[in-house]
């Protein structure tokens, strides 16, 4: 009887070895996420209070879509991503009153950059 072994996905073999970490899949969290969750919770929160001071420039079916996103706009990485056409349109409208909404462009690249 030969011994066959059929691998399906990673195979790692540590012979001895000190602090052996493993494979790297590209997941990698500093401090536990804490610092990147701040980040992205200010992110949030600048984008939120932008919004807010951009709203009185915006027509009325512009203002009704910026509410309506602003309770989307959560902390969570997850959801954020999820909900990507909640941002685009923020963005969209946003660019389409120009100047003024330059401020909320900028920190919907901050955020998105953060997102990944």
């Amino acid at each position: 009887m030969s011994d066959t072994s059929n691998y399906y996905g990673d195979v790692v073999n540590v012979n001895g070895g000190e602090k052996v970490i493993g494979i790297n899949h590209g997941t990698v969290l500093h401090n536990d996420g804490t610092a990147q969750d701040a980040e992205l919770q200010a992110a949030v929160t600048d984008l939120t209070r932008l919004l807010e001071d951009l709203r009185p420039e915006l027509s009325p079916d512009q203002a009704r879509t910026v509410a309506d996103a602003l309770p989307e706009l959560t902390p969570d990485r997850a959801a954020l991503r999820e909900r990507g056409m909640v941002l685009a349109s923020v963005s969209q409208i946003a660019a389409t009153v120009g100047e003024v909404g330059r401020p909320v462009m900028e920190a919907l690249g901050r955020l998105l950059a953060l997102l990944g």
